[in-house]
């Protein structure tokens, strides 16, 4: 499968993924960040259903605070 991942082309061998193993895949593991699928959100709570096909646009946001 082929995708956009944070606007950089990904191949991964499988046809369809998570976005946790998607996560688990590329090694993410910030606390906080927002998770788009083709411009959709996607909830935390749904990272272990949420699916990525052939052609997705996925952006992974690592969210940071500060002060």
């Amino acid at each position: 499968m082929n995708i956009s991942l944070n606007n950089r082309p990904e191949s991964f061998e499988q046809d369809v993924l998570t976005i946790s193993e998607i996560l688990k895949l590329k090694n993410f593991t910030f606390r906080m960040m927002v998770v788009k699928i083709n411009g959709q959100l996607i909830k935390k709570d749904r990272y272990q259903t949420a699916e990525v096909t052939d052609g997705d646009d996925v952006q992974i946001i690592h969210m940071i605070s500060g002060g």
